[in-house]
């Protein structure tokens, strides 16, 4: 399952873990997906979207 939003195209970021010795470990900031089922009226017919949780 990748973790890509399906409306925006939005997908992890690379960075840093940094401690408090300066040590610098790569890590992935993910995207916050939810999914979401949709209705489509015209197809009569639901479709299942990963997408971006916004407020």
């Amino acid at each position: 399952m990748s973790r890509v939003c399906d409306l925006t195209g939005k997908s992890a970021m690379n960075g840093f873990n940094v401690s408090n010795s300066n040590t610098k470990t790569k890590r992935k900031f993910y995207p916050n997906l939810k999914t979401k089922r949709f209705y489509i009226p015209e197809e009569d017919q639901w479709i299942t979207l990963k997408v971006k949780n916004y407020q």
